[in-house]
């Protein structure tokens, strides 16, 4: 696959969303278990409140997850999955703003798309069963990652050497079964999978030489928020990483990112406006 025009915008079930400035996407997490906020939202109306709390910080658009792909995370079955994600979508798909579900199950796919949710957010990039056709049946956006390993052993058991040259690899190789399967460029943004099977020092060279991935001419989600590596070069705990999470937005999207992926959204928002305010015109 060769070199090809940036996409200048992510084509969703129901919004075109311009990249012309960098979007964020503000985290849902339904999980009891999640790495960072796990056990806050366990009611539906919990998880409502905290989704429009995110809009009204300036959220473009939200990311609803139902199982934790923290390292060591049990799966869900999914029934349990879809019991916890159900009541949520079925509100937040009322309202004006592009909903993201974070699955890799083909099963939550199609019922979350059957709903009308604008785009799925696969960690495994489509490579589970059915998770391929549910995406190319559907108008959906999707973002794909990379990930070494799974989420119960994968940071046991991380990469090693370079991650820049097998990360770009490995989207290049799913940019070929998408396009092969009729899925728009216009719906596909990649995630380089921050933390995901990878060595703190990996993790930063992926942000160094992040360039190297917009070769590929698509748009890129960063995902930094409150990640471990932030802790292992600052030494904070999870609950205090909101500086250095605001300062990995910022880089990543200097370096090209067009979607962030984030915890604190408000804070995220007025950095990215000083960061817009100094940008070259």
């Amino acid at each position: 696959m060769g070199l090809r025009p940036h996409v200048p915008f992510w084509e969703t079930t129901r919004f075109r969303i311009e990249l012309d400035r960098p979007r964020v996407m503000g985290i849902v997490n339904l999980t009891p278990d999640s790495f960072s906020d796990g056990g806050r939202l366990t009611t539906v109306e919990a998880a409502l409140a905290h989704a429009r709390q995110l809009v009204d910080e300036g959220a473009d658009i939200l990311d609803i997850g139902a199982e934790s792909s923290r390292p060591g995370a049990q799966p869900l079955s999914d029934e349990e999955e879809w019991q916890r994600l159900e009541p949520v979508l079925h509100e937040l798909i009322r309202w004006q703003v592009p909903v993201s579900v974070d699955t890799y199950r083909s099963v939550t796919m199609r019922r979350a798309l059957d709903l009308g949710v604008d785009i799925i957010n696969d960690i495994w990039a489509l490579r589970q069963p059915g998770a391929l056709a549910s995406v190319q049946a559907s108008p959906c956006g999707v973002c794909v990652m990379h990930m070494h390993g799974e989420p119960q052993t994968m940071q046991r058991d991380p990469m090693s050497g370079d991650a820049v040259t097998p990360v770009l690899d490995f989207l290049r190789e799913r940019l070929g079964v998408m396009q092969a399967a009729g899925i728009a460029d216009t719906r596909i943004c990649l995630d380089p999978g921050i933390g995901f099977g990878k060595t703190v020092e990996q993790n930063f060279a992926l942000l160094r030489e992040q360039r190297q991935l917009l070769a590929l001419g698509y748009p890129l989600l960063a995902a930094w928020s409150r990640k471990s590596s932030l802790g292992a070069v600052t030494g904070l705990d999870v609950q205090d990483r909101l500086v250095p999470s605001v300062a990995a937005a910022v880089l990543a999207v200097e370096r090209g990112a067009r979607v962030v992926r984030v915890h604190d959204v408000a804070a995220t928002v007025a950095a990215l406006a000083v960061w817009r305010s100094s940008a070259p015109v």
